[in-house]
């Protein structure tokens, strides 16, 4: 069985009611955490509070991320469009008030949220530890409320990360050229 067929199997999977995707409501937090990513709103007050704890370059280097992640993700979905599961009578998919139409293929908010924790971590791993958690809670409640398929935020999760490692390897390589030109002008 090939990748791609254990990734339509999961898909597939996905729409059934489980015990790791119930078909119930979800918890209230869980819808929050949907509902205020959207757009990637969530991480501006998570890189205030970073910033406010002393970590401004965390803050600024992984709001960035998220910023540079989303319209590549809205990129990506006008590319490879695809259809969102048909659930919207499963009372997980209608606890949120949104019904996209967008393209399901990457999950949006989890390019996002992957890029800003990503860059979280790389820039500094104890920040990571508070991050992390809100970062998987936001890409299982777009699972959890039946708006993508698990392939969409495994690859919005994927895309998210290579944006934040790339601008890491970016900054860190501009930092290194500056600091070279610094000290060979002495």
């Amino acid at each position: 069985m090939t990748l791609r067929d254990e990734l339509a199997e999961l898909d597939a999977d996905s729409l059934h009611d489980s015990e790791v995707l119930p078909a119930r409501r979800p918890h209230p937090v869980v819808i929050a955490a949907s509902l205020t990513a959207r757009g990637g709103a969530l991480w501006l007050p998570v890189a205030g509070l970073l910033a406010l704890t002393g970590r401004k370059t965390t803050a600024k280097r992984a709001f960035t991320a998220a910023l540079v992640a989303m319209p590549i993700g809205h990129l990506v979905s006008q590319v490879l469009h695809r259809h969102r599961p048909l659930a919207s009578a499963v009372p997980a998919r209608q606890a949120l008030p949104e019904h996209p139409r967008s393209s399901s293929f990457p999950s949006k908010h989890a390019v996002t949220a992957a890029a800003f924790g990503t860059a979280t971590a790389l820039n500094d791993p104890g920040a990571a530890l508070f991050v992390t958690p809100l970062v998987l809670l936001v890409a299982y409640s777009r699972l959890r409320t039946r708006v993508h398929w698990p392939s969409d935020v495994l690859g919005g999760m994927a895309i998210g990360g290579v944006v934040a490692l790339g601008l890491d390897g970016i900054g860190r390589s501009a930092w290194t050229r500056i600091r070279a030109a610094a000290t060979s002008r002495r």
